[in-house]
């Protein structure tokens, strides 16, 4: 990429912008500008069930961009990746790449949970996350016990340190994992995409992951070791991932 771009990284269900905070560590460290908004619906940015839409995504992104000049390149994590996907749509000619950390790289019109429903058809672990949620009275808001956390999204830290992340992860309005993206081959499809999977992904497991690849065909792939959460337990190698992608 011709001019440096400011990464724009985009969390996933449950999680905040301190996900990031070590990735983001890394490559400020290296001279980059990052942007680390926090979605609607996250603890730091409230939002009922009913607020949760796309555009109001979109707003977090477009407003945490406001002072950036020069080219974007937006980084999504798990669900994060939709709203990535939608930001690169909308945002394409500011946008040098789009890259995905174990995240949803799907068909204009497609919604994870269809993808994720059809692939439990020959790979039941493909249910993921789901079982092991906990929900409100009225179901509209879901949450992931901190003992879950650890097992699947964390399986791969020292067990304090997971924990000590759990008490992070929020309660969120499902809305937000109804998100779906849509996008044309003109916009979002003509940019360069990174896709790094983790192998050892318990939650967005790895078949899905491959089967995202072979319906949104043309994205760099990086395999890493690891599970659910790449950018806090191989920050390291994720950032090196990024940094060859932007150069």
């Amino acid at each position: 990429m011709s001019e440096q771009p400011t990464f724009v990284l985009i969390h996933g269900a449950w999680a905040g912008s301190w996900v990031w905070d070590s990735l983001r560590a890394v490559l400020q460290g290296q001279g980059h500008n990052v942007v680390t908004p926090d979605m609607p619906g996250n603890s730091r940015n409230p939002a009922t069930p009913e607020q949760i839409t796309m555009a109001g995504c979109l707003r977090a992104v477009e407003d945490s961009c406001a002072g950036v000049s020069g080219p974007l390149l937006i980084v999504g994590h798990s669900g994060g990746g939709v709203i990535a996907t939608q930001a690169a749509e909308a945002l394409a000619e500011r946008v040098a790449g789009v890259a995905y950390i174990a995240g949803m790289m799907l068909p204009s019109g497609l919604g994870f949970a269809e993808l994720a429903a059809e692939a439990q058809k020959t790979h039941p672990e493909a249910v993921g996350i789901w079982p092991y949620l906990r929900w409100s009275e009225d179901r509209q808001w879901s949450s992931v016990p901190a003992e879950t956390v650890c097992e699947v999204f964390l399986q791969d830290l020292p067990r304090e340190q997971a924990m000590a992340a759990a008490q992070l992860f929020c309660a969120q309005p499902e809305g937000t994992r109804a998100l779906v993206a849509e996008w044309t081959p003109e916009r979002f499809g003509r940019l360069p995409r990174l896709y790094i999977e983790a192998t050892q992904d318990r939650s967005v497991v790895l078949p899905v992951q491959r089967r995202m690849q072979l319906l949104v065909p043309g994205a760099e792939v990086v395999s890493l070791d690891c599970g659910h959460v790449p950018q806090v337990v191989a920050t390291d190698a994720v950032a090196d991932a990024l940094l060859a992608f932007a150069s």
